[in-house]
């Protein structure tokens, strides 16, 4: 298998097409390609993780990635833990009411000239 993606958690039950186009983050909105200073405004309704396994990559074979889909049905992908511990806290703490946040990049302060993602309730 040299290339696999996975559900591993979603935070309700999908339908096969829900399945397939969870799994399919070729035509999302990468989060990572935000702008420093440049935040974007997130209704979630849903959200999956993704275990990826790509026998393609050197460094790294087996991966997460985080899908967040808006009241739009826009998606949004990355696989910033940093972005998913805050937006999981965010979630859970909402339990179930509707929410917005902002998602931007800031500087990391533990490397020199890197940066993470996270967010924010609005």
């Amino acid at each position: 298998m040299e290339y696999s993606v996975k559900i591993k958690e979603t935070t309700r039950e999908l339908t096969k097409r829900e399945q397939i186009l969870f799994c399919d983050i070729t035509n999302t909105n990468k989060l990572n390609d935000i702008e420093v200073g440049n935040p974007i405004r997130i209704k979630p309704v849903d959200y999956a993780i993704l275990d990826v396994h790509n026998e393609y990559l050197k460094d790294r074979q087996d991966f997460e990635q985080y899908v967040i889909i808006d009241d739009t049905g826009a998606r949004y992908v990355t696989g910033s833990q940093s972005f998913f511990n805050a937006f999981k806290n965010i979630w859970g703490q909402m339990d179930g009411e509707p929410f917005e946040i902002d998602v931007y990049k800031i500087p990391s302060k533990n490397y020199k000239d890197k940066f993470i993602i996270t967010c924010s309730i609005v």
